[in-house]
């Protein structure tokens, strides 16, 4: 717990040669473009893929079979957007890159789309687990298609943590007498539905793939169901195979390497949840999230705001103790203060010197927290940061109304998912 108390404010191109005359641009032309067009707070879509497989790893993608239809998705970026989209699907769905990579997966539904289905999706995306379903997508011209949706999560193999989703999708044709309609009627059931989507508002949005609400009967009633026969579901667990192979081929230059399995993490290292991440990610504030029951309380969330003020990446942040971000001017005083303050389990507020990547110092107004889950105990410590230099609000919000608030969001967040703990939340003792 001490070891806080340095807390900052606050991780081929051959390949290229044979695609000359495709219409598409180069996969990671088109991500520079996407991202260029959001801003440079946005440069950690690219970072996303590039800093886990290398910079080679888009032409790699690239590469794959034209007729796989695949994203990639990122839960620790918030909206847990899009960070790859496959030229096959691309093709299939009529969309560019620049239009889909930083978005959420819901663009994709439209008001036949079931909301059941999409539920389940939901739920294996916030228990980690791989799925597999059959629903409605919309292209971008309005019309609809039968997708066999596959989701499979990436994880690092040493430490065990979420990395990306994959999610393949295979059309389904239409097999004539062999269709079959919905077998779900009528206004009640319906009306269920609909409630049971509207009682889970504080997960709407969040995730891909998340629910598209309309105003009438037409998701249950109005299209002919589709179901999977072996070959595409066999297409899809072959695409899924195939995508693993490339990404963990690719990390493996980077040292990170990935799997489509959780390992059992190695001691000193800790995974969130991804239903937490996506939670923490709406908090638009710089802050880190240090998790004291670890040896030398390292930095288990950092949200994209604090990766923004301090030039790393989500990868170099996370599993560090936050002294990394003191140097040779940073005060002791400050320091010691940090210190009492986790050792008396109580929040304090401090103005210390920190450094950025890049060496540039700056002062950071910091407020540290801990935070309580649902029985009570210290679950994490929460560090919130603000730029002296940039410390004026838009609303006129002063800086430690805005830290108060960032806080109490955290704290939401971890109490309401140690409540309701399931399959993948953390639980402290």
């Amino acid at each position: 717990m001490v070891a806080f108390c340095c807390l900052p404010i606050g991780g081929v191109d051959e390949c290229c040669a044979g695609r000359g005359k495709s219409s598409l641009p180069s996969p990671l032309a088109a991500a520079v473009a996407a991202v260029a067009a959001m801003g440079s707070n946005e440069t950690h879509l690219l970072e996303s893929l590039t800093s886990r497989y290398s910079e080679w790893i888009m032409e790699a993608l690239d590469d794959l079979p034209h007729d796989l239809s695949f994203l990639i998705t990122d839960p620790y970026i918030a909206g847990h957007p899009i960070v790859f989209a496959s030229r096959g699907f691309l093709s299939v769905s009529g969309f560019s890159r620049e239009e889909v990579v930083g978005l959420n997966g819901r663009i994709f539904q439209g008001p036949d789309t079931d909301r059941r289905s999409v539920m389940e999706i939901r739920e294996a995306i916030r228990e980690e687990r791989a799925m597999q379903i059959s629903i409605l997508n919309y292209r971008k011209d309005g019309t609809s298609y039968w997708i066999l949706f596959q989701l499979c999560p990436v994880f690092g193999r040493d430490d065990g943590r979420l990395v990306h989703f994959v999610s393949v999708q295979v059309p389904i044709p239409r097999r004539g007498l062999n269709c079959t309609r919905r077998a779900v009627r009528g206004g009640l059931l319906f009306g269920a539905c609909r409630n049971e989507v509207r009682s889970d508002l504080e997960f709407r949005c969040s995730l891909p793939f998340d629910s598209y609400d309309d105003s009438d009967n037409r998701g249950l009633e109005g299209e002919e169901r589709r179901e999977a026969g072996d070959r595409e579901k066999q297409k899809a667990v072959d695409g899924v195979t195939e995508i693993l192979s490339k990404l963990a081929q690719y990390s493996k230059l980077t040292g990170r390497v990935v799997c489509g399995n959780r390992c059992s993490p190695k001691a000193g290292t800790a995974s969130l949840s991804s239903s937490l991440c996506t939670s923490l990610g709406r908090i638009k504030q710089s802050f880190v999230l240090t998790d004291p029951l670890l040896p030398d309380m390292p930095i288990v969330y950092a949200s994209d705001t604090f990766l923004s003020l301090t030039g790393y990446t989500r990868d170099e942040v996370l599993g560090r103790n936050c002294r990394f971000l003191g140097g040779p001017n940073t005060a002791v005083e400050a320091l010691q203060q940090i210190k009492e303050s986790i050792l008396a389990e109580k929040a304090c507020t401090v103005r210390i010197l920190n450094y950025r990547k890049d060496g540039t110092s700056f002062w950071n107004l910091l407020h540290i927290s801990p935070v309580r889950n649902s029985s009570g105990k210290i679950a994490f410590y929460v560090g919130v940061q603000i730029d002296e230099g940039l410390k004026n609000d838009e609303h006129g919000l002063s800086p430690s109304i805005r830290q108060l608030g960032a806080v109490g969001a955290v704290k939401v967040a971890v109490r309401s998912l140690s409540s309701s703990a399931g399959p993948s939340s953390r639980s402290t003792s």
